[in-house]
């Protein structure tokens, strides 16, 4: 079903692994005043990468929403946030080869991307996952990606399922403060388990981030859940 409204959509879409690669699901959630869900949607991946969930719930949110009407994307991940604003366009360049000359990861989700952003007004905005007093619609497709993945079942508004439980990876005075939205119904925990280490440190050694670009030795790092690379291409797991 596509979501519409008459003159803006601000939604959020968020993935969840449990393992990375493990269970894995999607979801989006979308509001009329920019902290309450209205409507949400998450489903089941089976075994999967967080970036692919995280890329994948962002498809699902495209494809659910008005191309003809603006729309705000809050999201806490960097990777999928940058894979589609920054890199996509060098991809496209180098016939889908990242700088180091090796096919682009999870390209056909990328592609598929690509395609629903043509032609419509979208404007990407970058929050931190699990924070007191974090973006509320960020909190809730983190929920509800997480339940689902854990589950591994579709839930969302038009199921009237109810709102999922409390992320464990948010903070409790943040969960101790959320009010249950009558209209939604529910949604469930993306970004849940142990995520990577938002601590940076100097790099030894030159390497290759998972986004294909490489750091010199002496240049800040920051372990993700696929090994070390720039701080900026952290994601949090599950």
């Amino acid at each position: 079903m596509i979501v519409s409204m008459l003159e803006r959509v601000v939604a959020a879409c968020d993935g969840a692994s449990k393992g990375n690669p493990g269970p894995a699901a999607w979801a989006w959630v979308v509001s009329e005043d920019e902290r309450t869900p209205v409507r949400w949607e998450a489903g089941p991946l089976g075994r999967a990468t967080n970036n692919v969930a995280e890329l994948t719930a962002l498809e699902q949110l495209l494809a659910a929403t008005d191309p003809g009407v603006p729309l705000e994307i809050r999201m806490d991940s960097q990777y999928a946030m940058k894979a589609v604003t920054t890199w996509l366009p060098g991809w496209k360049r180098n016939g889908w080869k990242t700088s180091a000359g090796k096919p682009v990861a999870n390209q056909e989700l990328v592609v598929r991307i690509d395609e629903l952003l043509g032609g419509r007004s979208v404007e990407f905005r970058y929050v931190p996952a699990h924070q007191v007093d974090g973006d509320p619609l960020n909190d809730f497709a983190d929920r509800a990606a997480s339940q689902a993945a854990s589950v591994q079942e579709a839930a969302g508004s038009a199921l009237g399922s109810p709102e999922p439980p409390a992320s464990p990876d948010t903070p409790a005075s943040s969960a101790a403060r959320r009010k249950p939205s009558r209209r939604t119904g529910g949604a469930a925990s993306a970004g849940t388990g142990g995520g990577p280490s938002s601590r940076t440190l100097k790099a030894k050694f030159p390497g290759r981030c998972v986004c294909g670009r490489s750091y010199a030795a002496g240049e800040s790092i920051a372990k993700n859940a696929q090994g070390w690379g720039h701080p900026e291409c952290r994601t949090a797991e599950g």
